[in-house]
């Protein structure tokens, strides 16, 4: 078969395939009740166009060598912006701005069912505590009306709404949307894999949320865009709820607000520097002339070395982001925002091997006009996507102050220790049950704890420790044990006697 032949070939096949899609999609509408009907007709469409971009793109969707390094003005270092103070009309400011956290996760990584923000992470306070209190407390310093919007998707919402009546008496004013739903892709037939509408019994595998790239057209969808467009509302400061230090920074905004070249950006992206951990980060890059986000799932395989290269692309994207609302309106009726497309592979309990076609919120960036890094300090990026992560922002490395955690003024050194907890500490209620009591974290560098291991009250680490106990032994630190630069293997039980 000639080339023409082949492609032709190729062609007639993608479109019967997109047919077939259409056929199966118009069936799962009929089974939607006339309430439902409406939404889905929006996620269903929503998901035809990614499904279309989709079959239309083939292998990494950047071309490496147009990658250039980001010019000098386009990432501003976050000391210059601070520089600039604070103007005396802060409060003003601050009421052009809406907080936006990513909410839809679950806790199934930690091992906890329900939505990830509700889970205890500082003195019983969960993330979704920490952000409220936070809010509430920006309002009232500043005597300003500055709302929540969290991004649900259809795993967390009942559980968040459930559990927002608890800040009924709180000075912020809370509201949610839900991202989309679209059906999950069969990795072989690339058919749909749902057969209808539900999401319970059978059903509840064959549904996904499609990554937070969304935001814009379900927040968009929602009509509180609008909403908040027509208070007045400016800006949307968008970030995960599990990153504890994505606050609302006075400066960063002020600089939006009150350009010093009087042309505003529609677009920040906090970047900070990258450290070993952060290799698969994704970065920032000059790209056809726009600032673009290139995430390792898009760089051909001969370069991925290169992309995790430190000294070549030295800083990493922490999805802390300010928007402009009317850009956002403006691009989405536009249909302009463009975002590569993440094809996340699944294996369903069953057996199954699916795809989700996801998009991130980041990629949107060399949709908007005069888009800006700032390189911010590493404290504004504090996730907890683990149980290693838990134990540092448990630890007195960090001290709470009106929802804000910050690095103790007692630890010596700006970084934070590298924790790496075993497999028997994956879940959050075997990780609490292992520490009767959080070590004294202050002087640790690095701990590394392997296999059945146990913490007594009042421990202390320092330096570099490394505790193993192999297949059938246990190791207890004994109470007030302090260990310093030390390894500990073998077995080691204290007994009660």
């Amino acid at each position: 078969m000639s080339q023409d032949g082949a492609s032709q070939f190729q062609e007639v096949i993608l479109q019967e395939l997109e047919l077939s899609v259409k056929k199966e999609l118009e069936k799962i509408l009929t089974t939607a009740t006339s309430h439902e009907f409406e939404h889905t007709k929006k996620d269903l469409d929503g998901f035809r166009k990614l499904y279309h971009r989709f079959l239309q793109e083939k292998g990494p969707s950047v071309d490496w060598g147009k990658i250039q390094r980001p010019p000098e003005d386009s990432i501003q270092p976050y000391e210059k912006i601070k520089a600039r103070g604070l103007p005396d009309n802060i409060s003003s400011v601050l009421n052009k701005l809406v907080v936006v956290k990513l909410n839809g996760g679950l806790g199934t990584s930690m091992g906890c069912k329900g939505p990830k923000s509700l889970i205890g992470v500082r003195n019983e306070n969960t993330f979704l505590d920490l952000t409220v209190q936070q809010i509430e407390h920006l309002n009232k310093t500043y005597n300003t009306d500055v709302p929540l919007v969290l991004m649900n998707s259809f795993n967390t919402d009942e559980d968040t709404k459930k559990i927002l009546q608890k800040y009924n008496h709180c000075r912020v004013k809370i509201y949610t949307f839900n991202q989309s739903r679209y059906p999950r892709i069969n990795k072989e037939s690339l058919l749909p894999v749902a057969k209808d509408v539900s999401y319970s019994g059978e059903s509840t595998e064959a549904w996904y949320p499609p990554g937070h790239g969304d935001i814009y057209a379900s927040f968009y969808n929602s009509g509180l865009l609008d909403t908040f467009l027509q208070e007045g509302k400016e800006y949307i400061f968008v970030s995960n709820i599990d990153n504890l230090g994505a606050t609302v920074d006075l400066y960063i905004l002020n600089h939006l607000m009150n350009p010093p070249n009087g042309k505003r950006c529609e677009f920040v992206m906090e970047v900070t520097n990258k450290t070993r951990a952060d290799v698969k980060g994704g970065t920032l890059t000059q790209y056809e002339g726009k600032l673009r986000l290139v995430e390792i799932a898009q760089v051909p395989k001969a370069h991925v070395d290169e992309f995790k290269s430190v000294s070549k692309f030295k800083i990493f994207n922490t999805n802390n982001l300010w928007i402009s609302l009317a850009a956002v309106k403006r691009l989405q009726e536009q249909n302009a925002i463009d975002m590569e497309i993440i094809v996340n592979p699944k294996t369903l309990d069953g057996g199954l091997n699916v795809i989700q076609l996801e998009t991130a919120v980041g990629a949107a960036i060399k949709s908007f006009e005069n888009s800006l890094g700032i390189n911010v300090p590493r404290s504004r990026f504090l996730p907890v996507k683990t149980t290693s992560d838990l134990l540092l922002v448990m630890s007195n490395l960090y001290s709470l102050n009106a929802g804000s955690l910050t690095m103790s003024e007692k630890r010596e050194f700006p970084t934070v220790p590298l924790v790496k907890l075993g497999s028997s500490f994956t879940k959050v209620q075997d990780y609490l049950r292992r520490f009767e009591s959080i070590p004294d974290m202050l002087e640790l560098d690095h701990l590394t704890v392997s296999g059945d291991v146990t913490f007594g009250k009042n421990v202390s680490l320092k330096g570099t420790v490394i505790i193993i106990a192999n297949h059938g032994d246990r190791i207890d630190i004994p109470p007030g044990a302090v260990l310093e630069n030390k390894i500990v293997s073998g077995n080691l039980r204290i007994l009660d006697h």
